[in-house]
């Protein structure tokens, strides 16, 4: 246990230190305090090899700078990684009609969406959605009715309020 009580000292010692200068170098706090911990749990790990190097402390300190770059590293690649496969495939702008279904859509009851959803958007047969959902044809014919029903209505809504909009009056 001794080498616990010599790990805690040193930990205790240097640990503010190390942060401050790594803060400094890679001017992110909460980055620098990852790597810090990552580098003394490294320092731990190796502590019988660690403590018999020139300067402990320098050793952390440049285990945390390395564990922090790595890091950077990797965000990084993963954001050029984003950035190519985005960039590869072309997105078809929504329509101003695609936004209002949708805004409509939440709306309704969720058996009701669900329904509509399903049977419209989805391509499934009623008897194909009484089976996904658990309820017989009959049940999901209504929930279409009534969903298609509420769908109009919350278009008809927002169109005559887009309308009022348009003239100037305020709602």
């Amino acid at each position: 246990m001794r080498d616990a009580a010599e790990f805690d000292a040193f930990y205790s010692a240097s640990v503010q230190r190390v942060l401050g200068h790594l803060y400094a170098m890679i001017g992110n706090r909460a980055e620098a305090e990852d790597a810090v911990a990552e580098a003394y749990a490294r320092a731990w790990d190796r502590w019988a090899a660690v403590r018999e190097c020139g300067s402990p402390e320098a050793w952390v300190r440049r285990v945390a700078y390395r564990s922090a770059v790595s890091a950077w590293r990797k965000t990084v690649n993963r954001l050029r990684a984003h950035r190519r496969e985005a960039t590869e495939h072309r997105v078809d702008a929504i329509s101003v009609d695609h936004v209002a279904v949708v805004a409509a859509l939440r709306h309704i009851s969720a058996e009701q969406r669900r329904a509509v959803v399903l049977h419209h958007l989805v391509g499934l047969s009623v008897a194909e959605i009484a089976v996904e959902v658990g309820t017989n044809e009959n049940t999901i014919k209504t929930r279409l009715a009534r969903g298609r029903r509420a769908l109009a209505e919350q278009l008809a809504e927002r169109e005559y309020h887009s309308a009022e909009r348009g003239r100037g009056h305020e709602l």
